[in-house]
């Protein structure tokens, strides 16, 4: 195997590949990366038997061929490269790395690429498409939500299901809830209910230029994700996700409404004197006023007063601040809490209406 390609455009890919490849890997062959030089394009492959990444790139291929090479010690040879093309040549059991018109010579042990496994696939009418916007908006809806209590495993991911041909996204971590929902507008293949870990999703994100498609397959027990240049295959986690429907509330009588950027600031300031064993914020509303307010002990107290829009009883909330600053960061326009009573779950949404929305659960007030 001999091929010629940008360095930048390599290890870009290379990078990649490293994210996903374990770190406690059993079998040694799983800490490398597969190259395979054929058509004028190299494809590079990496899996940890969990998560599987594809990627193409043009190269200009002398001599095809293919082979595996530690991943690690690959990525710190090309980031130590200077610009420009370098030119790889496969000699035996060893991969030659040389940068054109530099008298610089790495050579990296390898591994035959019959010894790295396959990568899963799945049958092409189990694909549909979505626009990689939608899907990255979903994605950032719901991603932050989810639980790192790996003892509550069904929930170390989000939920995707298809509900009458709108694909329905869910997060929670048992103290907060993040939904989404998109209408494609055309028949969606049919599948059950799965929880995807995060790991792909992230990946995706990451990945992702955010124009045009991306097609989703999802099968008994992965997901198969292709966009770009990109292919990624997931395992799924098993398990019972929570009826979720059953925490979302219903009809919510109060609502306030605040210009968001004024609320995030407020909320950032105030939060620097919460209680770091709580993070608990107090949430005190009266007639088209909010105050914010937080204390730590032995340390001070932190107040602020802001414009809302609210006509009812005085009220006071207590929240766990990240619960309310995670949500504002991926928000757009205005926001809206809607709210029964100060003890019970507050729902944020936007002002102008979109499909999503995000339940928090109210902390004890002391």
């Amino acid at each position: 195997m001999n091929f010629v390609c940008e360095k930048n455009t390599l290890l870009k890919e290379i990078a990649v590949a490293q994210e996903i490849i374990s770190s406690r890997n059993v079998m040694s062959v799983l800490s490398n990366v597969l190259l395979e030089a054929a058509d004028n394009a190299l494809t590079i492959r990496a899996t940890d038997l969990k998560v599987g990444l594809e990627s193409k790139i043009p190269v200009s291929v002398v001599t095809p061929g293919r082979t595996t090479v530690y991943c690690d010690k690959f990525l710190s040879i090309l980031r130590s490269l200077p610009e420009g093309e370098v030119e790889f040549n496969q000699d035996e059991e060893r991969l030659r790395i040389h940068p054109k018109e530099k008298k610089i010579d790495f050579q990296l042990k390898s591994i035959a690429s019959d010894k790295f496994p396959e990568l899963q696939k799945v049958e092409d009418e189990r694909f549909f498409d979505i626009s990689q916007h939608d899907f990255l908006e979903m994605i950032t809806q719901t991603t932050f939500a989810v639980s790192d209590d790996e003892t509550r495993y069904f929930m170390n991911g989000v939920y995707l299901e298809n509900e009458e041909g709108s694909l329905v996204m869910v997060a929670t971590d048992g103290r907060r809830l993040s939904y989404i929902k998109k209408n494609l507008g055309f028949p969606v293949p049919d599948f059950k209910p799965v929880i995807i870990p995060t790991k792909i999703l992230n990946l995706m994100k990451k990945l992702s230029s955010g124009e045009g498609s991306v097609s989703l397959a999802i099968s008994e027990k992965s997901i198969f994700i292709h966009f770009d240049n990109q292919k990624l295959t997931s395992n799924l986690i098993e398990g019972q996700f929570p009826n979720y429907r059953r925490v979302i509330p219903g009809e919510q009588e109060h609502q306030v409404e605040l210009e968001r950027t004024v609320f995030m600031e407020a909320l950032r300031r105030v939060s620097l004197l919460v209680a770091q064993k709580s993070l608990r914020i107090y949430l005190n509303l009266s007639d088209n006023v909010m105050i914010l307010k937080s204390e730590e002990s032995d340390i001070g107290i932190a107040k602020e007063e802001i414009p809302c829009i609210y006509e009812g009883e005085e009220t006071s909330i207590a929240l766990n601040y990240v619960y309310l600053e995670e949500p504002l960061k991926v928000m757009e326009d205005d926001i809206i809490i809607k709210f029964t009573e100060g003890n019970k779950a507050i729902t944020l949404v936007p002002s102008k209406e979109k499909d999503y929305f995000h339940v928090v659960m109210p902390m004890q007030i002391d």
